[in-house]
């Protein structure tokens, strides 16, 4: 019996790109999964369009906070009403290539992996191909502290080997504090260098602002990791080394 893939999806004014994604789940080779849609109080007509979703697949299911609580806690609610086995994410704007589940999930059964991630490819705002992110074959805690490697519409992780765990409440970088939270638990995140996504870099986004990406990369050493200012330092200094090379290419 194939498991149930619960895929995580905050929605928050993505009116413009979530058709894309829900059609991009629905022709996933692999069929079993559901996709829990949170509403985190869009002002724009998103909502809608994820309603008409529903109305004609029951594995898309729609939900609204009642207060704007921002994506961390969004997430969580997706993650809490979750029946699946495996944990997967995919945001509003993002895209999955057709055998995304059904590779990832022969990867992990095959070798016994509890949570794997993927090479994507990045895409602006038109779908225009903008390279793609290479991953290493395995990463631990003490490296991923030093540069965050794992793109969140890529990951799962399996619920039966790990068990549910959450996003810590920050407001930026929720996704990587989960990561590490979860590699408290498990010894490595496996890496398949296969480009089985599409992540949408989007214009005035705290992800495309180095300066605030920054700032909370700070804020997890210190705020959500607890690390001394000496540890904090250190991967600190990897981390901005990293994106100083990276800019420079």
């Amino acid at each position: 019996m194939k498991e149930l893939v619960s895929i995580i999806t905050p929605l928050y004014n993505s009116k413009k790109f979530i058709a894309d994604t829900l059609e991009s789940v629905i022709n996933q080779s692999y069929t079993n999964w559901e996709m829990l849609i949170v509403d985190d109080c869009s002002t724009d007509n998103g909502a809608k369009i994820v309603k008409k979703y529903s109305q004609n697949d029951n594995r898309i299911k729609y939900f609204k906070q009642n207060i704007n609580k921002g994506p961390a806690k969004t997430r969580n609610k997706a993650i809490k009403l979750a029946n699946g086995r495996y944990i997967a994410f995919l945001d509003s704007d993002d895209l999955w290539k057709k055998n995304k589940l059904k590779k990832q999930l022969e990867y992990m059964k095959n070798n016994d992996f509890a949570f794997t991630f993927t090479r994507y490819q990045k895409i602006n705002e038109n779908g225009e191909k903008k390279g793609h992110i290479s991953v290493p074959k395995k990463v631990n805690y003490k490296e991923l502290l030093k540069h965050n490697v794992i793109g969140c519409l890529t990951a799962m992780y399996d619920i039966r080997a790990i068990g549910k765990v959450y996003m810590p409440d920050i407001l930026r970088r929720q996704d990587y504090g989960l990561w590490l939270r979860i590699l408290k638990k498990v010894k490595y995140a496996y890496g398949l260098d296969e480009n089985l996504a599409y992540y949408r870099v989007r214009k005035n986004t705290v992800s495309s602002n180095k300066i605030k990406a920054a700032q909370y990369q700070w804020k997890i050493y210190r705020s959500v990791e607890n690390l001394n200012l000496l540890k904090s330092m250190y991967y600190f200094s990897h981390y901005a080394i990293k994106g100083i090379i990276k800019y420079l290419k």
